[in-house]
């Protein structure tokens, strides 16, 4: 298999220490900037986390609350993030359908869905107690 540009072989000898720490970094950088350009549905849950997450350090009240709320929060565009992977990968390969790529992309898909259950989920437990009592 001949290499392509942005191809990142395992046959190649890998950089070590802090040129692959930068390497990776980069990596994530593009990652995220390619999910905030093509995926709506990133875009939104990013901008509900830049809102929730200092919310969630105020409303959390002790380290373990702060970090559920904030946990799950991030697990949503950790989810989502995956998700985009999985619906590029599948269109990269062919753009038939097909059953395999049907499964793959619902399955993905259902993964988001409980994620923003979960979401739903703890920052109700948390903070719907405090509104109700």
């Amino acid at each position: 298999m001949q290499d392509e540009p942005g191809n990142r072989s395992a046959n190649k000898p890998g950089k070590t220490g802090i040129a692959r720490l930068i390497d990776a970094s980069n990596y994530s950088r593009q990652g995220l900037l390619a999910a905030w350009r093509n995926e709506a549905a990133f875009r939104q849950e990013a901008i509900l986390a830049i809102l929730l997450l200092p919310l969630a350090l105020w409303l959390g009240d002790s380290g373990v609350e702060r970090a559920l709320l904030i946990g799950v929060t991030l697990l949503v565009l950790i989810v989502e993030l995956l998700n985009s992977a999985i619906e590029a990968t599948v269109d990269r390969i062919g753009a038939e359908p097909h059953p395999l790529s049907k499964v793959a992309k619902d399955t993905a898909s259902a993964a988001v869905s409980l994620s923003l259950l979960l979401w739903l989920f703890t920052w109700g437990c948390i903070l719907l107690p405090r509104w109700l009592f």
